[in-house]
């Protein structure tokens, strides 16, 4: 069963909820600390004051597999972020906006519904800047009978001390782990720190749900730590370093998915660069570096 229901009959849920929204107050939840008054109405990075913004919600059957299985995986975007990548691809939903006011009480409804839809999980896109919202919107739909797993589908950018109050919550963390190299963190999102950020942020989510489970029966994921990795042209990413630190700080078991997609998308052609497509040399390297630096769990597709 998903570890939530039993924070919500303990109680533990409700103290998170209360400790969450104390971050607001002068955010905190992100490793920026912009310190923006949220409940007041002040907006910080990510825009977004007290109630989250969505932009869509559906079961979705481009993720990985051992969260699609035979219905999808329930995925909620969210609008906004607090990484904000220039060459997001989904530019116009973090950098423009796009997507509509949802209250807890909607939030909850949106989770019950992608259930009643037979999708294996509820998954939160770009999360981290709601998650006090997600937090309060949960025990409304544990309480109406929500059941299934909770994937935490983050940019990687994330304050340890927020992390802690998802231990015990968060069923699978899905982070991206973008860049090794801490001036490419600030020429595409504005944050040097990014690269200490995500190895701190990734070793919390190991530390609270292991290495990622998969019912050899169905073939879908119960609990555990996913890491995906998008592949940029010129090894812009630095993979080698970052797979490296996966397999000796993390878990040489750990589930990797090692991205091909990359394109130019939003403000990327203003970076020379990043303005053209992956080549296929490029991620084949990649995938080559990652099995010599020991992952052994690659995502087959």
């Amino acid at each position: 069963m998903p570890v939530y229901l039993d924070a919500l009959k303990t109680g533990l849920l409700d103290e998170r909820i209360k400790s969450a929204a104390q971050l607001l107050n002068a955010c905190e939840l992100c490793p920026r600390k912009c310190g923006s008054r949220r409940l007041a109405g002040e907006t910080g990075v990510c825009k977004t004051a007290d109630k989250a913004f969505v932009s869509s919600f559906s079961p979705h059957f481009g993720e990985e597999e051992p969260l699609v299985g035979q219905n999808g995986s329930g995925t909620i975007f969210f609008t906004h972020c607090n990484l904000m990548c220039n060459f997001c691809q989904n530019f116009d939903i973090s950098h423009e906006g796009i997507g509509e006011e949802a209250t807890d009480q909607t939030l909850a409804a949106v989770m019950l519904h992608l259930q009643a839809k037979g999708c294996h999980n509820i998954n939160f896109v770009t999360p981290t800047h709601v998650m006090p919202m997600i937090l309060s919107a949960l025990k409304i739909a544990g309480t109406s009978g929500l059941n299934v797993p909770l994937v935490y589908n983050c940019g990687g950018y994330e304050s340890v001390e927020s992390l802690k109050l998802l231990d015990g919550i968060i069923d699978i963390y899905m982070p991206d782990f973008k860049f090794w190299d801490p001036e490419i963190g600030n020429i595409t999102c504005g944050v040097k720190d990014y690269p200490q950020a995500a190895r701190d942020a990734v070793m919390e989510m190991h530390r609270q749900v292991g290495d990622l489970t998969i019912d050899p029966k169905t073939g879908l994921a119960s609990k555990g730590l996913l890491i995906r990795h998008l592949v940029m042209p010129g090894d812009f990413a630095g993979t080698k370093h970052v797979m490296g630190f996966i397999a000796e700080k993390i878990s040489g078991n750990t589930y990797v998915n090692i991205m091909p997609q990359y394109r130019p998308c939003g403000n990327a052609w203003k970076i020379k660069e990043l303005s053209t497509r992956l080549s296929r040399q490029d991620y084949d390297n990649a995938i080559n570096v990652a099995k010599k630096m020991g992952i052994t769990r690659l995502d087959e597709r």
